[in-house]
Protein backbone atom coordinates (compact mmCIF):
# COMPACT_ATOMS: atom_id res chain seq x y z
CA UNK A 1 0.00 0.00 0.00
CA UNK A 2 2.79 2.67 0.49
CA UNK A 3 4.37 1.72 -2.54
CA UNK A 4 1.26 2.18 -4.55
CA UNK A 5 0.39 5.46 -2.87
CA UNK A 6 4.09 6.92 -3.87
CA UNK A 7 5.74 6.54 -0.40
CA UNK A 8 9.89 6.61 -0.90
CA UNK A 9 10.51 5.17 2.83
CA UNK A 10 8.72 4.07 5.58
CA UNK A 11 9.11 4.71 9.56
CA UNK A 12 8.48 2.15 11.31
CA UNK A 13 7.84 2.13 15.36
CA UNK A 14 10.49 -0.55 16.89
CA UNK A 15 9.37 0.51 20.29
CA UNK A 16 6.80 3.26 21.74
CA UNK A 17 6.36 5.01 24.61
CA UNK A 18 5.29 1.83 26.67
CA UNK A 19 8.98 0.36 26.39
CA UNK A 20 7.35 -2.64 24.47
CA UNK A 21 9.59 -3.48 21.27
CA UNK A 22 8.54 -4.88 17.88
CA UNK A 23 12.43 -7.02 17.96
CA UNK A 24 14.40 -8.86 19.52
CA UNK A 25 15.92 -7.04 22.32
CA UNK A 26 18.39 -10.41 22.83
CA UNK A 27 18.44 -10.47 26.82
CA UNK A 28 17.85 -6.58 27.07
CA UNK A 29 14.65 -7.14 28.69
CA UNK A 30 11.68 -9.70 27.88
CA UNK A 31 9.33 -7.00 26.75
CA UNK A 32 9.72 -7.55 23.16
CA UNK A 33 7.93 -9.11 20.66
CA UNK A 34 10.21 -12.42 20.80
CA UNK A 35 8.10 -13.26 24.36
CA UNK A 36 4.81 -13.23 22.92
CA UNK A 37 3.15 -16.33 21.59
CA UNK A 38 4.42 -14.80 17.94
CA UNK A 39 7.48 -14.82 18.75
CA UNK A 40 8.79 -13.59 15.39
CA UNK A 41 11.17 -10.26 14.74
CA UNK A 42 8.59 -7.72 13.02
CA UNK A 43 11.75 -5.08 12.62
CA UNK A 44 13.52 -7.85 10.22
CA UNK A 45 10.92 -8.74 8.34
CA UNK A 46 9.83 -5.19 8.09
CA UNK A 47 13.19 -3.88 6.81
CA UNK A 48 13.63 -7.17 4.14
CA UNK A 49 10.63 -6.40 2.62
CA UNK A 50 11.05 -2.91 2.39
CA UNK A 51 14.44 -3.93 0.28
CA UNK A 52 11.83 -6.48 -1.93
CA UNK A 53 10.25 -3.02 -2.61
CA UNK A 54 12.97 -0.48 -3.12
CA UNK A 55 11.52 1.31 -0.97
CA UNK A 56 13.62 2.70 2.19
CA UNK A 57 13.10 1.59 5.90
CA UNK A 58 13.35 3.75 8.92
CA UNK A 59 12.93 3.08 12.24
CA UNK A 60 11.37 5.18 15.16
CA UNK A 61 12.22 4.72 18.57
CA UNK A 62 10.51 6.56 21.45
CA UNK A 63 13.51 8.20 23.81
CA UNK A 64 11.15 8.15 27.12
CA UNK A 65 9.86 4.76 28.80
CA UNK A 66 6.60 4.33 30.89
CA UNK A 67 7.53 1.17 31.55
CA UNK A 68 11.01 1.04 32.58
CA UNK A 69 11.74 1.99 36.31
CA UNK A 70 15.07 3.47 35.49
CA UNK A 71 13.69 6.09 33.42
CA UNK A 72 12.20 8.09 36.40
CA UNK A 73 14.83 6.16 38.78
CA UNK A 74 17.89 5.91 37.61
CA UNK A 75 18.34 8.29 34.32
CA UNK A 76 21.99 7.55 33.82
CA UNK A 77 21.30 3.39 33.60
CA UNK A 78 18.42 4.14 31.51
CA UNK A 79 20.22 5.88 29.07
CA UNK A 80 22.59 3.42 27.86
CA UNK A 81 20.01 0.74 28.10
CA UNK A 82 18.57 2.85 25.41
CA UNK A 83 21.94 3.03 23.42
CA UNK A 84 22.25 -0.68 24.13
CA UNK A 85 18.81 -0.88 22.25
CA UNK A 86 19.48 1.17 19.34
CA UNK A 87 23.08 -0.57 19.37
CA UNK A 88 21.02 -4.04 18.62
CA UNK A 89 19.38 -2.12 15.78
CA UNK A 90 22.30 -0.85 14.53
CA UNK A 91 24.05 -4.19 13.69
CA UNK A 92 21.59 -6.54 13.09
CA UNK A 93 19.33 -5.63 10.10
CA UNK A 94 21.68 -3.99 7.50
CA UNK A 95 21.54 -0.50 6.14
CA UNK A 96 18.65 1.56 7.73
CA UNK A 97 17.96 4.93 6.07
CA UNK A 98 16.94 6.71 9.45
CA UNK A 99 16.25 6.86 13.06
CA UNK A 100 13.68 8.83 14.40
CA UNK A 101 13.47 9.91 18.18
CA UNK A 102 10.51 10.83 19.88
CA UNK A 103 10.57 11.66 23.77
CA UNK A 104 12.84 14.13 24.52
CA UNK A 105 10.04 17.13 24.85
CA UNK A 106 8.69 15.11 27.96
CA UNK A 107 11.16 16.78 30.34
CA UNK A 108 13.27 19.24 28.08
CA UNK A 109 15.54 20.24 31.04
CA UNK A 110 17.33 16.35 31.46
CA UNK A 111 20.44 14.87 30.50
CA UNK A 112 19.53 12.86 27.32
CA UNK A 113 22.63 11.97 26.30
CA UNK A 114 22.38 12.97 23.09
CA UNK A 115 26.07 12.92 21.97
CA UNK A 116 26.70 9.44 23.16
CA UNK A 117 23.71 8.42 21.36
CA UNK A 118 24.24 9.44 18.04
CA UNK A 119 27.86 9.13 17.98
CA UNK A 120 27.17 5.47 18.19
CA UNK A 121 24.85 5.42 15.49
CA UNK A 122 27.27 7.20 13.18
CA UNK A 123 29.91 4.48 13.92
CA UNK A 124 27.43 1.52 13.01
CA UNK A 125 25.07 3.83 10.25
CA UNK A 126 27.50 6.61 8.98
CA UNK A 127 24.86 6.94 6.25
CA UNK A 128 21.84 7.42 8.22
CA UNK A 129 19.23 10.53 8.51
CA UNK A 130 19.13 11.46 12.43
CA UNK A 131 16.17 12.83 13.70
CA UNK A 132 14.58 14.08 16.85
CA UNK A 133 10.82 15.59 17.30
CA UNK A 134 10.87 18.72 19.07
CA UNK A 135 7.01 18.86 19.27
CA UNK A 136 4.28 20.81 18.91
CA UNK A 137 5.91 23.40 21.03
CA UNK A 138 9.10 23.43 19.30
CA UNK A 139 8.08 22.97 15.76
CA UNK A 140 11.47 24.27 13.54
CA UNK A 141 13.62 24.49 16.02
CA UNK A 142 17.70 23.21 16.12
CA UNK A 143 18.55 20.19 18.04
CA UNK A 144 21.84 18.58 18.42
CA UNK A 145 24.27 18.90 15.68
CA UNK A 146 24.68 15.52 14.97
CA UNK A 147 20.74 16.01 13.80
CA UNK A 148 20.02 16.18 9.97
CA UNK A 149 15.86 17.35 10.52
CA UNK A 150 14.06 20.08 11.94
CA UNK A 151 10.77 18.39 12.36
CA UNK A 152 7.26 20.23 12.17
CA UNK A 153 4.76 18.04 14.55
CA UNK A 154 0.93 18.11 13.33
CA UNK A 155 1.70 21.68 12.03
CA UNK A 156 2.54 23.69 8.29
CA UNK A 157 6.32 23.76 7.53
CA UNK A 158 8.38 26.95 7.79
CA UNK A 159 11.37 27.14 5.74
CA UNK A 160 13.62 28.81 8.11
CA UNK A 161 16.59 27.80 5.79
CA UNK A 162 18.70 26.93 8.21
CA UNK A 163 22.28 26.38 8.35
CA UNK A 164 24.63 24.30 10.79
CA UNK A 165 28.43 25.38 9.51
CA UNK A 166 27.28 25.65 6.65
CA UNK A 167 25.46 22.17 6.33
CA UNK A 168 21.60 22.75 5.38
CA UNK A 169 19.09 21.40 7.72
CA UNK A 170 16.50 19.00 6.04
CA UNK A 171 12.73 19.79 6.78
CA UNK A 172 10.12 17.28 7.59
CA UNK A 173 6.38 17.41 8.56
CA UNK A 174 4.64 15.03 10.38
CA UNK A 175 1.07 14.59 10.56
CA UNK A 176 -1.97 12.11 11.00
CA UNK A 177 -4.64 11.13 9.09
CA UNK A 178 -6.73 11.50 11.89
CA UNK A 179 -6.14 14.09 14.95
CA UNK A 180 -4.33 11.99 17.33
CA UNK A 181 -1.51 9.25 16.99
CA UNK A 182 -2.07 5.60 17.14
CA UNK A 183 -4.81 3.30 17.22
CA UNK A 184 -8.28 4.01 18.16
CA UNK A 185 -11.72 1.56 17.50
CA UNK A 186 -14.68 4.16 16.12
CA UNK A 187 -12.79 6.85 14.92
CA UNK A 188 -14.80 8.70 12.48
CA UNK A 189 -12.96 11.91 11.73
CA UNK A 190 -10.22 11.63 9.29
CA UNK A 191 -8.59 14.41 7.28
CA UNK A 192 -9.53 14.64 3.55
CA UNK A 193 -7.94 13.82 0.54
CA UNK A 194 -7.41 17.55 -0.33
CA UNK A 195 -6.12 18.40 3.02
CA UNK A 196 -3.44 15.65 2.90
CA UNK A 197 -2.53 16.59 -0.96
CA UNK A 198 -1.86 20.01 -0.45
CA UNK A 199 0.03 18.82 2.52
CA UNK A 200 2.26 17.46 0.52
CA UNK A 201 2.79 20.07 -2.03
CA UNK A 202 3.44 22.52 1.03
CA UNK A 203 6.37 20.47 1.87
CA UNK A 204 7.23 19.92 -1.93
CA UNK A 205 7.41 23.19 -2.42
CA UNK A 206 10.11 24.43 0.72
CA UNK A 207 11.95 20.43 -0.24
CA UNK A 208 10.68 18.65 2.92
CA UNK A 209 9.35 15.32 3.37
CA UNK A 210 6.04 14.40 4.72
CA UNK A 211 6.07 11.78 6.89
CA UNK A 212 2.02 10.49 6.97
CA UNK A 213 1.09 8.66 9.87
CA UNK A 214 -1.05 5.52 9.66
CA UNK A 215 -1.94 4.14 13.02
CA UNK A 216 -2.17 0.31 12.66
CA UNK A 217 -5.25 -1.45 14.80
CA UNK A 218 -3.94 -3.85 17.15
CA UNK A 219 -3.84 -6.89 15.26
CA UNK A 220 -1.39 -5.01 12.75
CA UNK A 221 -4.29 -4.81 9.79
CA UNK A 222 -4.63 -0.89 7.90
CA UNK A 223 -8.29 0.67 9.23
CA UNK A 224 -9.92 1.07 6.07
CA UNK A 225 -9.88 5.11 6.41
CA UNK A 226 -5.72 4.72 6.06
CA UNK A 227 -6.12 2.28 3.09
CA UNK A 228 -8.63 4.11 1.33
CA UNK A 229 -6.67 7.42 1.65
CA UNK A 230 -3.55 5.74 0.76
CA UNK A 231 -5.22 5.14 -2.53
CA UNK A 232 -6.45 8.13 -3.19
CA UNK A 233 -2.60 9.66 -2.20
CA UNK A 234 -1.34 7.44 -5.10
CA UNK A 235 -3.60 8.11 -8.00
CA UNK A 236 -2.07 11.70 -7.46
CA UNK A 237 1.27 10.85 -6.95
CA UNK A 238 1.10 8.79 -10.28
CA UNK A 239 0.01 11.03 -12.21
CA UNK A 240 2.65 13.94 -10.66
CA UNK A 241 5.74 11.54 -10.58
CA UNK A 242 7.65 12.59 -13.94
CA UNK A 243 9.11 15.88 -11.57
CA UNK A 244 7.56 15.40 -8.60
CA UNK A 245 10.29 13.11 -7.12
CA UNK A 246 13.50 14.01 -9.32
CA UNK A 247 12.11 17.89 -10.07
CA UNK A 248 14.50 20.67 -8.76
CA UNK A 249 12.20 23.95 -7.46
CA UNK A 250 12.47 26.10 -10.59
CA UNK A 251 13.01 29.98 -10.05
CA UNK A 252 9.71 30.31 -11.46
CA UNK A 253 7.84 31.80 -9.29
CA UNK A 254 3.50 31.33 -9.07
CA UNK A 255 0.50 32.61 -7.01
CA UNK A 256 -1.93 31.02 -4.29
CA UNK A 257 0.70 28.31 -3.25
CA UNK A 258 1.65 27.60 -7.00
CA UNK A 259 5.06 26.27 -7.41
CA UNK A 260 6.82 24.82 -10.33
CA UNK A 261 9.61 21.93 -10.57
CA UNK A 262 12.02 21.87 -13.31
CA UNK A 263 13.63 18.82 -15.53
CA UNK A 264 15.93 18.87 -17.95
CA UNK A 265 13.68 19.16 -21.35
CA UNK A 266 10.47 20.50 -19.12
CA UNK A 267 9.51 22.49 -16.29
CA UNK A 268 5.46 21.37 -14.42
CA UNK A 269 3.62 24.13 -12.94
CA UNK A 270 1.72 22.69 -9.69
CA UNK A 271 -1.39 24.68 -9.54
CA UNK A 272 -3.99 24.30 -6.52
CA UNK A 273 -7.47 25.88 -6.29
CA UNK A 274 -8.00 24.44 -9.95
CA UNK A 275 -11.97 24.09 -10.01
CA UNK A 276 -14.28 21.52 -11.82
CA UNK A 277 -16.65 22.78 -14.61
CA UNK A 278 -19.71 22.15 -15.56
CA UNK A 279 -23.28 23.26 -15.44
CA UNK A 280 -24.56 25.70 -12.58
CA UNK A 281 -27.31 23.67 -11.83
CA UNK A 282 -24.94 20.75 -10.85
CA UNK A 283 -21.85 22.16 -9.86
CA UNK A 284 -21.15 24.19 -6.85
CA UNK A 285 -19.32 27.22 -7.30
CA UNK A 286 -15.74 26.42 -6.47
CA UNK A 287 -14.65 29.61 -7.23
CA UNK A 288 -10.90 30.05 -6.56
CA UNK A 289 -10.23 29.75 -11.00
CA UNK A 290 -7.88 32.53 -11.88
CA UNK A 291 -8.48 32.63 -15.51
CA UNK A 292 -5.19 34.24 -15.58
CA UNK A 293 -2.50 32.77 -14.30
CA UNK A 294 1.04 34.75 -13.62
CA UNK A 295 4.55 33.40 -13.46
CA UNK A 296 7.37 35.56 -13.17
CA UNK A 297 11.14 34.36 -13.14
CA UNK A 298 11.03 32.76 -17.06
CA UNK A 299 14.85 32.50 -18.46
CA UNK A 300 13.66 30.41 -22.19
CA UNK A 301 10.94 30.86 -24.40
CA UNK A 302 7.81 29.00 -24.38
CA UNK A 303 7.19 25.87 -26.97
CA UNK A 304 3.48 25.10 -25.75
CA UNK A 305 2.02 24.32 -22.25
CA UNK A 306 -0.56 21.74 -21.22
CA UNK A 307 -2.46 20.28 -18.72
CA UNK A 308 -0.46 16.85 -17.68
CA UNK A 309 -3.51 15.07 -16.65
CA UNK A 310 -5.80 15.39 -20.15
CA UNK A 311 -3.19 16.88 -22.41
CA UNK A 312 -5.60 20.01 -22.94
CA UNK A 313 -3.21 22.82 -24.43
CA UNK A 314 -3.50 25.85 -22.53
CA UNK A 315 -2.89 29.56 -24.19
CA UNK A 316 -0.27 31.68 -22.62
CA UNK A 317 1.35 34.98 -23.20
CA UNK A 318 5.16 35.50 -22.60
CA UNK A 319 6.52 38.89 -21.87
CA UNK A 320 9.56 39.48 -20.86
CA UNK A 321 10.23 36.64 -17.81
CA UNK A 322 6.38 36.67 -17.22
CA UNK A 323 4.04 34.10 -18.35
CA UNK A 324 0.35 34.90 -18.42
CA UNK A 325 -1.62 31.60 -19.16
CA UNK A 326 -4.75 30.65 -19.37
CA UNK A 327 -5.81 28.56 -17.32
CA UNK A 328 -9.01 25.98 -17.79
CA UNK A 329 -11.22 24.25 -15.13
CA UNK A 330 -11.32 20.38 -14.46
CA UNK A 331 -13.67 18.27 -16.76
CA UNK A 332 -17.07 17.18 -14.99
CA UNK A 333 -16.24 14.65 -12.61
CA UNK A 334 -12.08 15.02 -12.83
CA UNK A 335 -10.67 16.64 -10.07
CA UNK A 336 -6.85 15.79 -8.79
CA UNK A 337 -6.78 18.59 -6.06
CA UNK A 338 -3.24 19.90 -7.05
CA UNK A 339 -3.10 20.34 -10.87
CA UNK A 340 -0.35 20.12 -13.41
CA UNK A 341 0.69 21.81 -16.69
CA UNK A 342 3.87 21.14 -18.15
CA UNK A 343 5.75 24.03 -20.05
CA UNK A 344 8.01 22.82 -22.74
CA UNK A 345 11.00 24.83 -23.91
CA UNK A 346 12.12 25.81 -27.32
Amino acid sequence: MAKDAGCRYITLTSRHHDGFSLYDTRGLNDYDVMHTPYHRDIIKDFVEECRRQDIIPFLYHTTLDWQDPRFKNDFPAYQKYLRDSLKILCQNYGEIGGFWFDGNWSDREADWEEDALYAMIRSYQPNAILINNTGLSKRGERGNPYLDTLTFEQGQIDDTGVRDQGRHLAMEACQTMNHHWGCASNDLDYKTPRTLIEMLNTCRKQNANYLMNIGLSGDGSVPIMNRALLHEIGIWTKMASASFYSGTLSPLKGENGAYALNQDAYTDLYCPGIPLLGVKNVVEETGGLQPNMTWTGAKKEVKCIHWLDSGEELKYLQKDDRILLKATGFPYGRDLIVRIARIEWK
